[in-house]
């Protein structure tokens, strides 16, 4: 497998988050987000650390982007601080945070780098969120005049835009299992929270599209294969719902077809307040999916719980967030997507691995296992082509070592390797391998 098995045109590229890497969480302006509160929660994130400084991005980016040069990606994605352009969530914009996203924007063009702009990765405004975050339903209008504002300012550069990252994860991890901010513990708030995030996202996509002509415009998803832990009917059964909970509940209504009935059904009471037009809305075409893929999930029947599911560990080779490696499911999963979705174009927008990096005597960061994960993805990713998905590009997560959310610093994804005290950075040997890789100068046996 080279780089040239793939298309001439296929984008490559690095990925990151605003919360996870710019710190700066006080300059210029920026107002608080739910992450800022969160994270300075005792007891909220490992070792008590915050995003207050991440890797300085802020201060740091136009190195950062040489680092992206030297690696040799073609495309960056990135998200933008919703509360660094409108502090309170709504109003005026700020701009100084307008300028800065001015400055990275042009720094990228002028090393021929394509801007991705992920609208939303989790730091809603503290402000929204104190009137009531996702599950109101005037979030849902909020994210659209932010998305409108942050078009109409960008449009003009930027034609690659994603409404959200992860809804699932905003609403699930943020509002049901309370490790994510906002730290809500409410099956009834997620459930709402999920509806008016994919709802944000179909009002945001037209106007996006109107100022920003030529754009090409979708949406990021975490999605995981469902396999069931025995052929037990109760475990198959039990994947099923799984497979509803993560993946079918945002990719039917996305994709047309109204929230699965079986999951309607299990919610019952708590199945989310739609109203005339929403389905319409959530719907509204897009260019592409990305698509978010770590590992799979394997699921046996059980009698805890709203979901009646338990995941199941299995596989020996593990990262350092405890999840299997398994590539297969990466092709599984595109080619699913391929066939029952048949969206217009697939974007792998994160992939990757953390893994305990720790720099060696000679100052060398050696990370074998992530090399090793990246091939066998990449090479999942290319059968997945070959056999007809419409893959057209894969970003790597992550370029930097960052703010790993509620695992705090302890988890290292970064192609390049970040000394937080110091903030020096180095290429890893997967961060040469994969600039030996893009060069076609990977020597194989």
């Amino acid at each position: 497998m080279t780089r040239s098995d793939f298309p001439s045109d296929f984008t490559w590229g690095t990925a990151t988050a605003a919360y996870q890497i710019e710190g700066a969480v006080h300059a210029d302006g920026r107002g608080p987000s739910i992450w800022d509160t969160f994270s300075h929660t005792p007891g909220k994130v490992r070792g008590g650390d915050t995003g207050d400084v991440a890797c300085d991005h802020y201060h740091r980016y136009l190195e950062d982007i040489r680092l992206m040069k030297e690696l040799g990606v073609n495309a960056y994605r990135f998200s933008v601080a919703w509360p660094r352009i409108l502090p309170e969530g709504r109003g005026l914009p700020n701009p100084k945070g307008l300028g800065f996203y001015d400055r990275l924007v042009d720094a990228l063009l002028a090393q021929g780098l394509t801007p991705w702009i992920t609208l939303y990765h989790w730091d809603l405004p503290q402000a929204l969120e104190d009137q009531g975050g996702w599950p109101a339903r005037q979030t849902a209008y909020a994210f659209a005049e932010y998305a409108g504002l942050l078009s109409r300012h960008l449009g003009d550069r930027v034609k690659h835009w994603i409404t959200l990252n992860e809804p699932w994860c905003s609403a699930h991890l943020g509002y049901l299992a309370g490790v994510h901010a906002p730290g809500q513990q409410d099956l009834g708030l997620a459930v709402r929270a999920s509806h008016h995030l994919l709802l944000a996202h179909g009002l945001a996509v037209p106007l996006i599209r109107q100022n920003a002509p030529g754009a090409q415009v979708g949406i990021t998803l975490n999605l995981s294969p469902a396999h069931p832990a025995s052929p037990d009917p109760a475990d198959v059964a039990a994947a099923r719902r799984f497979d509803g909970f993560q993946n079918r509940w945002y990719l039917e209504p996305l994709f047309g077809l109204g929230y699965p009935q079986d999951m309607l059904a299990l919610y019952g009471e708590v199945a989310p307040p739609v109203r005339s037009g929403d389905l319409e809305t959530i719907a509204t075409p897009t260019d592409f999916l990305g698509v978010n893929y770590y590992t799979r999930t394997v699921v046996r029947n059980s009698t805890l719980g709203p979901y009646r599911f338990q995941a199941v560990q299995v596989g020996e080779e593990r990262t350092a967030m405890d999840w299997e490696v398994y590539p297969e499911g990466l092709a599984e999963l595109l080619l699913r997507l391929s066939r029952e979705y048949r969206p217009k174009a697939l974007y792998i927008t994160e992939n990757g691995a953390a893994y305990p990096d720790e720099p060696g005597p000679s100052g060398e960061v050696h990370d074998p296992q992530r090399i090793r994960y990246l091939e066998r993805h990449l090479a999942q990713s290319l059968e997945a082509l070959r056999e007809g998905a419409p893959l057209k590009g894969y970003f790597v997560w992550s370029l930097l070592d960052n703010f790993e959310w509620a695992e705090g610093y302890s988890r290292r994804f970064g192609l390049v390797y970040v000394d937080y005290a110091t903030q020096q950075r180095r290429l890893k040997a997967s961060g040469r391998w994969f600039r030996d890789f893009l060069r076609e100068a990977v020597v194989r046996p």
